[in-house]
């Protein structure tokens, strides 16, 4: 018979849902909330037990010669499979030196070839091994031949190691599959997705530690300096069990109905961001070092305030002594204990007693929020300036936030709060380039947009299409005006509501008593009954199935649908009401990225450069003089991110702005 993983993605490309089902064996497919939602290819899987291995860590190869070199890449080329992994002297890809490459053929059956070992406490001498340059050259034709398949856990990094191997013009690696994002594309909200977790999860077996063989802490040593025997154990054990994994999960992709957005969003992101990664983003050091004065000076004045109003000093940072400061020392009211004793003074809390008036739980909050950016941002970003670079390169990963967003780490430049005064300040750091402008492209309301569709919501799908302002538009449902203060409340229930807010939470939002809170609620749902539809048909596949879906088959899975403690419950089933939505526009714009950089080639305009992804923004630097055609293109693209895999009933909307630096892009 056909193969059914091509033509699968063919058939669901070209949405022939019916006959898609018939390979899937799904039946006539279930709807997981509303009439537009994902077809279910798949009931939910436990699952499978773990497949115990027995691994020999002694039968692994050191290669040190050209001859065993030549002999391991043949082999990679007639099995046409070889999971690859790279060992370096430090974690951050961008700066990182190369130490050795390993390679796997076969379960069992892998290699370390080391090319920087050597001068360090544990080897007098570099042991017998070839060099970078003559490795690089002997795996580029490999790495480059699209009919040989890598498999790579976390490839993006290794990707960035060999593209920056200069001593052979790069190597562009293609014909990749990464087991971490097949793992996320099965098993989101399962468990995470590193390596030695899912090693223990699917086989039951413990890999060699990065720990017992360098150490911790200040008596650490880089990988250069391990003996090539134990270096060999721990490489090459790791494209082992790459290789063994990438067999296990494989098979899973089709059974279980993960095939589509693993080919269609997410296997070719690993390229996409591993150049955005690379290419990095320029920050203007002294602003920064301004900026950080200016918070100082801004901290002490309020540690005087925050002293004057508790009646006395104490640590701020110090939540336990907070909280004695608030229920003790000026004897306010509903404090709640934790299991450990201590009082609870988390930001809900605080905020609490700050709508009740109490000085110093405003100013707390006030104090932390610019603590939290002057460590985090203004002065751990001059710290994060790449000295060859003199860019900041964040790490994006894949496989991390359930719903299928990216998130970012060194810097977290998705926590920025972006509608605070200090928060624009921050993104004023961020700059262009002499000769470029950075440019925003920001989806409006993607969320709203998607939920109109899914949910079948004629009302919210003609406004759209007819350029309305959506919120005043709601507050002319639900109150019959739409002056600014109607506007705002229709604003903050129309998000909430997605996000399946309790009326005591929108009573605690909105400043208004719970019955008045449910009183919205119903009449939101009597108006736009489509959304209350929606909430229940996801509610009830979820608590069937376990998992959620997006358009394009995205699972997240939530292990507490079913769990005994109420707060868990309930947790998970607020968290799926949101998650099909805010996953198709994740889906939606990982669609978009991974077409910009041939779109903008194509249009000859490959000096404009993709930067940075955030929630529903693409930031990119431009060349001046290239804006216009830029923002045409980019618009253009990610308008049109849902095709040809989906037809939406809403147009996506998207707004561009450019300047010298990301705030004056918006």
């Amino acid at each position: 018979g056909i193969p059914p993983e091509p033509l699968l993605a063919f058939l669901e490309d070209q949405v022939f849902k019916t006959l898609a089902n018939r390979i899937t064996g799904g039946g006539a497919g279930t709807s997981s909330g509303g009439p537009r939602t994902a077809v279910m290819t798949s009931a939910t899987v436990a699952p499978a037990e773990p497949e115990k291995i027995e691994i020999d860590r002694s039968a692994y190869e050191t290669v040190q010669s050209v001859e065993a070199l030549d002999r391991w890449i043949a082999e990679a080329r007639r099995v046409g499979t070889v999971a690859i992994d790279t060992e370096t002297d430090c974690i951050d890809c961008v700066v990182a030196k190369l130490v050795g490459v390993s390679l796997a053929t076969a379960p069992g059956k892998a290699c370390y070839i080391p090319v920087a070992h050597g001068g360090g406490d544990l080897l007098s001498e570099a042991p017998d091994q070839l060099s970078p340059t003559v490795v690089l050259a002997a795996l580029k034709p490999l790495l480059e031949d699209p009919a040989v398949l890598k498999i790579g856990h976390n490839f993006k990094y290794d990707a960035t190691m060999f593209a920056k191997a200069e001593s052979v013009g790069g190597i562009e690696a293609v014909g990749v599959d990464d087991t971490m994002v097949m793992s996320f594309n099965l098993d989101a909200g399962r468990h995470g997705h590193g390596m030695d977790e899912l090693a223990k999860l699917h086989f039951d077996h413990e890999c060699l530690s990065f720990k017992s063989l360098c150490g911790v802490g200040k008596n650490q040593i880089t990988f250069d300096k391990v003996p090539l025997a134990q270096a060999t154990e721990y490489a090459a054990e790791d494209a082992d069990i790459t290789l063994r994994l990438w067999l296990r999960l494989k098979p899973r992709l089709a059974s279980e109905g993960g095939s589509r957005v693993y080919e269609l969003v997410d296997r070719p992101l690993v390229a996409t961001v591993g150049r955005m990664e690379r290419r990095g983003i320029l920050v203007d050091r002294n602003y920064l070092a301004k900026l950080s004065g200016d918070f100082a000076v801004e901290i002490a004045a309020l540690d005087a305030q925050v002293y004057e109003a508790a009646e006395g000093p104490f640590t701020i940072g110090s939540p336990q002594q907070l909280g004695v400061v608030l229920y003790d020392r000026l004897g306010l009211k509903g404090g709640r204990k934790g299991k450990n004793g201590n009082y609870s003074t988390d930001v809900t809390e605080l905020e609490r007693l700050a709508a009740e008036g109490v000085p110093v739980a405003r100013l707390v909050l006030d104090w932390r929020q610019l603590t939290k950016l002057k460590t985090t941002y203004t002065d751990s970003l001059q710290a994060q300036i790449n000295p060859d670079t003199g860019r900041v390169h964040t790490s994006f990963s894949l496989a991390v936030a359930q719903t299928g967003r990216l998130s970012s780490t060194d810097p977290n430049l998705q926590n920025i709060p972006i509608r605070t005064e200090l928060g624009r300040k921050i993104r004023d750091a961020f700059v262009a380039a002499p000769g470029h402008v950075l440019m925003s492209a920001d989806y409006s309301q993607i969320e709203l947009r998607l939920a109109a569709h899914m949910a079948d919501v004629p009302q919210l799908k003609e406004a759209f299409a007819n350029k309305q302002d959506i919120h005043s538009m709601t507050a002319e449902e639900l109150f019959g005006a739409s002056d600014r203060e109607n506007r705002n409340k229709a604003k903050t229930i129309n998000f909430a509501i997605l996000y399946g807010i309790s009326s005591w939470g929108l009573a605690g939002r909105l400043g208004i008593a719970r019955d008045e809170s449910q009183f919205i609620i119903d009449r939101y749902f009597e108006r736009f009954p489509g959304i209350r539809n929606y909430i229940s048909e996801t509610t009830a596949f979820v608590r069937e199935h376990g998992f959620t879906q997006t358009l394009f088959g995205r699972k997240t899975h939530f292990p507490n649908i079913r769990s005994s403690q109420q707060n868990l419950r309930q947790g998970s089933e607020r968290a799926a009401i949101n998650a099909p939505i805010q996953g198709t526009s994740a889906d939606l714009i990982k669609r978009a990225m991974n077409r910009i950089d041939g779109a903008l080639a194509d249009a000859g305009l490959g000096d404009v450069r993709m930067l940075l992804q955030v929630h529903d923004e693409l930031v990119f630097e431009v060349p001046e003089g290239q804006e216009e055609q830029a923002a045409a293109v980019v618009r253009e693209v990610m308008a049109r991110a849902a095709e040809p895999a989906l037809s939406l009933d809403v147009p996506l909307d998207v707004e561009v702005g450019w300047g010298a630096h990301w705030g004056a892009a918006h």
